[in-house]
């Protein structure tokens, strides 16, 4: 198992939340916790071709968009300010929901912008958790318990 102390979650986070392409991936060793970005043409050193499954290393695949969509919902549903919540809400409706709702509250809502990166961050942090703990490369109290300490934070 590895300590979860000693490894780099804002990078996993980003590996799970990663939808750009497959000529791309993102791994982990199991033994060392080393995130490592291997491309089709450079490998892992960014020089050397080498074909994933000749790695030992595990495949980090990006989460579904939905999951990172509810996020966006949730946030918009949970502020206090209703007509923000709104327009946001009506943002994330359709096909380019990420970029509008994006554009909405660096544009119209810039004072949410630390409250929005604190409430994604936590959320994100706590999903490169869980993803630890179901490929068993944490075990579950410690996971548990991370969870449990790391609740969502309180929005304006």
């Amino acid at each position: 198992m590895l300590d979860l102390s000693r490894l780099d979650l804002e990078e996993i986070a980003t590996a799970l939340a990663d939808q750009t392409d497959f000529e791309h991936r993102w791994l982990i060793n199991p033994q060392t916790g080393e995130i490592v970005f291997w491309t089709a043409d450079g490998g892992i050193d960014g020089h050397t071709p080498v074909d994933l499954d000749d790695l030992d290393l595990a495949c980090i695949d990006p989460l579904p968009s939905y999951v990172w969509y509810q996020d966006m919902a949730d946030f918009a549903e949970r502020i206090s300010d209703e007509a923000a919540g709104l327009r946001l809400a009506r943002a994330i409706q359709g096909k380019g929901a990420f970029r509008r709702f994006k554009n909405e509250l660096h544009e119209e809502h810039p004072h949410l912008l630390p409250a929005w990166h604190a409430f994604r961050d936590g959320r994100a942090q706590r999903r490169a958790v869980e993803w630890l703990v179901d490929n068993s490369l944490v075990d579950d109290e410690t996971g548990e318990r991370f969870v449990a300490e790391h609740p969502d934070p309180d929005l304006p």
